[in-house]
């Protein structure tokens, strides 16, 4: 890891996926502290309306919007706000060429992968709360961190607690990680009433405010196998010295147990700011308006190992894991079509560990020389995948 010395003067920032949860999170929590930032990009999809409330708040040099079809919206909003406009993904790419100190890379899905390489290769501090651009590219991104002297910065709840407990420079002590998982909204529900629930009850997480597609995941439980895939790469650990733990309360964010027998938990209260704060003032803290934690109050923590029938999505993630090579861009890939097709009422919830397994057993894995395979990797996957899917449509 690279340790990147603390400049004097505001921290030069740029958040891209700024209309997204993490990314509104990160700009209240800018805008709480303006003396100690200068913005330089915000980025957002397509939601042209917050993202200039937020560009004419904190001044950015320049505001990115993916649709294209949605810049000249958002030049007009911005007309004599001194801020640049501009539109389509290689802006976002070239948003994040710009210098700046700290990205935050909160683009959701594989669509982050292409401007988080561009931060990285700056060697910048990357706060990295895209868990699909480590699962799909992850040999290839963490080679390219590596090679450009870059930093990644976990804002994940899980990696980040992982980051604040783990002795770095004593990692051959370590016996496991233990990621901590809610359950999500379905824990104790059997298979046969999963079939039938809707996406409404599929985003209402019980205890994080997150968005549709990792509330999804969360109640599948791919989400926690996303995560310990992150988590090999992030933290050089082989899949079987990854362990996962459902907590329901969501206080202990996740452990690492060392070879003495010690266990170190990271806790707070389940709210993102407190993540985003340790990564947007790293190395040193900053205030958040976070509840603080009462152990008293709350008065008991439950601990239960996950239930691989119920959510065998953790072991797809696993067996991805190990296959090696492209297996995890397939996974991510297929798990990407298909929690889509639920979100849009064309497939059962059910169905979507269904479409994933079956797109990784009808494309064998083959080694990643590159990005180019990357993305070809991808392509393959969601195409078999959207085929499974398309029959459903109305």
């Amino acid at each position: 890891m690279v340790v990147k010395a603390v400049d004097s003067g505001p921290r030069r920032v740029a958040v891209f996926g700024s209309t997204g949860s993490v990314g509104r999170n990160t700009v209240d929590l800018i805008a709480r502290d303006p003396q100690r930032f200068h913005v330089v990009a915000l980025t957002a999809n397509r939601n042209v309306a917050l993202l200039a409330e937020q560009a004419r708040m904190l001044r950015p040099e320049i505001a990115v919007v993916a649709d294209e079809a949605c810049y000249g919206e958002l030049k007009a909003r911005l007309e004599g706000s001194g801020v640049a406009v501009a539109a389509g993904r290689q802006a976002l790419v070239e948003a994040a060429e710009r210098p700046s100190d700290w990205v935050m890379a909160a683009i959701m899905g594989f669509a982050g992968l292409p401007p988080t390489l561009a931060a990285a290769r700056r060697g910048a501090l990357v706060a990295f709360a895209n868990k699909e651009c480590l699962v799909s590219a992850g040999a290839v991104m963490m080679e390219q961190v590596s090679r450009h002297g870059a930093t990644l910065l976990p804002v994940d709840s899980e990696h980040n607690a992982i980051f604040q407990v783990l002795d770095i420079n004593g990692t051959d002590a370590v016996e496991k990680l233990i990621l901590t998982a809610s359950g999500g909204p379905f824990r104790t529900m059997d298979r046969a009433a999963m079939a039938k629930v809707t996406p409404a009850q599929a985003v209402a997480h019980p205890v994080w405010a997150m968005g549709a597609k990792i509330s999804v995941d969360s109640a599948t439980m791919m989400n926690k196998g996303l995560e310990i895939i992150e988590a090999a790469h992030l933290f050089a650990m082989p899949e079987d010295r990854i362990s996962v733990l459902v907590h329901p309360q969501s206080v202990v964010h996740s452990m690492v147990e060392y070879k003495d027998g010690s266990v170190l938990a990271q806790m707070g209260t389940p709210d993102m700011q407190i993540p985003i704060a340790y990564a947007l003032a790293w190395p040193a803290r900053m205030a958040t308006p976070a509840p603080r934690l009462d152990l008293a109050a709350i008065g008991r923590l439950e601990f239960e190992p996950p239930d691989p029938e119920r959510f065998p999505a953790l072991r797809l993630a696993r067996e991805a894991l190990r296959a090696g090579g492209n297996a995890t861009t397939t996974l991510n890939a297929a798990n990407e079509v298909a929690v889509a097709a639920f979100l849009e009422g064309r497939i059962g919830f059910l169905d979507i560990e269904r479409v994933v397994a079956e797109t990784l057993s009808r494309l064998s894995p083959r080694q990643l020389s590159g990005l180019d395979d990357v993305y070809a990797s991808d392509e393959e996957a969601r195409a078999v995948a959207g085929a499974m899917v398309m029959p459903h449509s109305g």
